[in-house]
């Protein structure tokens, strides 16, 4: 991380197109780069809905909620104030507040509620059905046009995910279906607006500023919270906890806007179409829940629309 002041000089930080065609199918470093970093992050929101049900063995939905903003917030902060960065230039404050009610608070929000009563294997269908609605926001915000092909791809790719995930519940729709959707939507509005931004100041200066603009009401929240919802502190609560407010609120954040600036957002959020997958497989490993044989099949489909939405044009 380093300082850059976006309210001075904006054009200083832009991060540029890849030199190569988008055509010519030979990715550039700088391609590779942001790949390998919108990868990581979603390694990092692979692990965020395991770790919520963690946290929700300690704290309940809405302290979970409110105190994860909080500590990510001061992380954030933290590192704000030690680098000395510079307040973002005004007319990047509506973008940020984008940000920080689609991924900093809706999505946590809605799909922690939904973790009450839905197993993981069924809330993953929100990231199943994520890359695409964001690739929709991404066409409607910025203009961009990905190809046929990207599409086509992308819509077998979220019908692979959603199918699988949903046979995994029972295809039953509940309350927790509701909220998986509103998160769903707020997410994919988050993700495009932050990746917008990150074109124009650092990925972690986005998420640290959506952080830090939350705090006036995470830390009341979180106070009101506490208050009423009783805390059971265990060690896979407080594991959970920090998962989600440092991995997933942070730093999976950070390096996730960093890669979609690089490659953009349409293929950065067709990444996310292994995220379910390697939900279900952290789901199996710390929760215990079992997968049916189904998963490898939906694995493979999964990956080759991957190497679809990669090398088209988008």
């Amino acid at each position: 991380m380093r300082t850059e002041n976006s309210a001075i000089a904006p054009n200083s930080i832009a991060v540029t197109t890849p030199v190569a065609s988008p055509s010519s199918g030979v990715p550039t470093r700088k391609t590779l780069g942001g790949t390998l970093q919108a990868a990581l992050g979603v390694a990092a929101f692979s692990l965020t809905f395991p770790a919520t049900a963690w946290g929700l063995e300690g704290f309940g939905p809405w302290s979970l909620v409110a105190v994860r903003c909080v500590l990510a917030a001061l992380i954030a902060g933290g590192c704000l104030l030690a680098l000395r960065v510079p307040l973002p230039a005004r007319r990047h404050w509506a973008g940020l507040t984008v940000v920080a009610a689609g991924v900093v608070v809706g999505f946590p929000l809605f799909s922690t509620l939904a973790l009450r009563t839905s197993t993981t294997a069924h809330a993953a269908v929100v990231v199943g059905l994520l890359p695409l609605t964001t690739a929709l926001f991404s066409a409607l915000r910025i203009g961009s046009r990905p190809s046929r092909t990207f599409w086509t791809a992308a819509l077998v790719g979220a019908a692979a995910v959603a199918a699988f995930t949903v046979q995994q519940s029972g295809g039953a729709l509940t309350t927790a279906d509701l909220y998986l959707f509103a998160a769903l939507l707020v997410c994919a509005a988050g993700y495009t607006e932050g990746g917008r931004l990150a074109r124009v100041m650092p990925g972690w200066q986005v998420i640290g500023w959506a952080l830090v603009l939350c705090l006036p009401l995470s830390v009341p929240a979180a106070a009101v919270a506490l208050s009423y919802e009783p805390v059971h502190l265990n060690w896979h609560g407080m594991t959970g906890l920090l998962w989600v407010a440092a991995g997933s609120q942070f730093i999976g954040l950070v390096v996730w806007y960093r890669g979609m600036a690089a490659i953009g957002i349409p293929k950065a959020s067709q990444l996310q179409l292994a995220q379910p997958l390697l939900t279900l497989v952290w789901s199996v490993l710390l929760l215990g829940e079992h997968l049916t044989v189904a998963a490898p099949l939906t694995a493979a489909a999964v990956l080759v629309c991957i190497a679809v939405t990669q090398r088209a044009r988008g």
